[in-house]
C-alpha cells in the first residue's frame, strides 16, 4: 500500500513538473512609446506614459499588473505598479496608458537641463520590473528594456 501511494505521488510530481516546464512563458517586450506631463505643481507631477507590449508566446498573455522602475536620461524618474488588467494576444501586440506620479522635482530639473539649449525631443529611457500574469502557478516575469522615446509624441 505504501509503495502504491509513493508511486502515485511520484507520478503526480512528474506531471506537475512536465506541465510547468512545457508552459514556461517567454518574456514580453515592453517599450515606452510616449511620455507626456498631465499636470504639475511644486510637490508632484503626473505623467501619462504609453507602453507598447509584444507577446512572443503562442498563447494569450493575461496581464494582471506590472511592477516597474523608470529612468529617463539615467536619472531615476518613477517607480510603481500598474494594476489595469489587459490581455495581449498570442504572438501579438497591445498598448496601454500608465499613469505615473513622481515627486522627484530634482529629476525633472536634471531632465530639463539635459534638453536645454537643444531642439532634441528624444530622450533615453530604462524600463525594468516584472509582469504578473493571470495564469495559475506562473511566476512573475522579469523584464528590462532600454530605448529612446520622443517627448513630442502623443
Amino acid at each position: 500500500m505504501n509503495t502504491s501511494r509513493l508511486a502515485t505521488t511520484f507520478a503526480c510530481a512528474l506531471l506537475l513538473i512536465s506541465c510547468a516546464t512545457k508552459g514556461k512563458l517567454q518574456t514580453p517586450r515592453l517599450t515606452i512609446v510616449a511620455a507626456n506631463m498631465v499636470s504639475a505643481d511644486v510637490f508632484s507631477q503626473q505623467f501619462l506614459v504609453r507602453v507598447h507590449v509584444q507577446n512572443p508566446n503562442a498563447r494569450p498573455l493575461p496581464i494582471k499588473k506590472i511592477n516597474y522602475k523608470l529612468w529617463l536620461e539615467g536619472d531615476s524618474f518613477a517607480e510603481g505598479e500598474s494594476t489595469a488588467a489587459f490581455v495581449v494576444p498570442a504572438n501579438g501586440e497591445s498598448e496601454f496608458d500608465m499613469g505615473v506620479n513622481t515627486n522627484f522635482m530634482s529629476s525633472i530639473g536634471r531632465l530639463l537641463a539635459h534638453l536645454a539649449g537643444t531642439s532634441r525631443r528624444e530622450i533615453q529611457y530604462n524600463f525594468e520590473g516584472s509582469v504578473v500574469v493571470d495564469i495559475g502557478f506562473s511566476p512573475k516575469i522579469k523584464f528590462a528594456e532600454r530605448g529612446m522615446v520622443d517627448l513630442s509624441k502623443r
